[in-house]
């Protein structure tokens, strides 16, 4: 993601998606990538997805690592029913039986317990994390325990609204990719990430399309 500097040499984060970047990055790379065209074509143009820019944000990603998106909905809504808006506070100091009653794994509990505690501390500062570049931000969450690589871009993405964030290591934007650009075999985090710098700046609105022409594809 390019990002201007401030007389400081700081990065400044680039503006966030809203509808109407998110229209113009979809024109901008159907009309340069005759690959993300045809997805389109099939596909139709997807919706912007936003969530939460803070701990309930981060909350839904850590719920939905490694589980089907069904299950990570249910999971989410007995968490949000246990936990009336999502305190981190309350969640620091819940017993594993609360957490583990709304779905959640032993690792997921550990990890929701040790974010709540770094929210509550201030070692978690969501609104620092929305005042720096794309690149600062993703080192930042990858230093908190139970959040790697997917989960930092998945954020970025999601809850702060970075274009160019890009989860390379999701399977379906992988399955996708193997199906809309022609692969003889599915792509690895480290391949998908070198075929994306095609569609930078707006390799997270190409993830966009990605997930909703792997979704066509599946007729789900």
């Amino acid at each position: 993601m390019k990002s201007s500097r401030s007389r400081a040499g700081r990065a400044k984060p680039a503006p966030a998606l809203d509808e109407r970047s998110f229209a113009a990055a979809l024109r901008a790379l159907g009309a340069r990538d005759e690959k993300i065209a045809a997805m389109l074509a099939v596909c139709g143009a997807p919706p912007l997805r936003r969530r939460e820019a803070g701990f309930a944000g981060l909350c839904w990603i850590v719920v939905g690592q490694q589980v089907s998106t069904a299950s990570a909905q249910a999971i989410f809504a007995r968490l949000e029913a246990g936990f009336p808006g999502l305190d981190p506070a309350r969640i620091a100091h819940a017993d594993d039986e609360a957490l583990r009653a709304c779905g959640l794994s032993r690792p997921k509990v550990k990890t929701l317990r040790i974010l709540a505690g770094a929210v509550v501390d201030g070692a978690l500062d969501f609104a620092a994390l929305a005042a720096m570049d794309a690149q600062e931000a993703h080192a930042a969450l990858c230093a908190h325990h139970g959040i790697g690589p997917w989960s930092a871009d998945i954020f970025l993405l999601f809850s702060l609204g970075c274009a160019d964030a890009f989860p390379a290591g999701d399977l379906a934007l992988q399955e996708a990719a193997r199906l809309g650009l022609n692969l003889r075999a599915r792509p690895d985090a480290r391949r998908l990430t070198k075929i994306a710098e095609r569609w930078r700046p707006h390799r997270g609105v190409a993830a966009h399309v990605l997930w909703a022409y792997y979704k066509a594809r599946l007729g789900r």
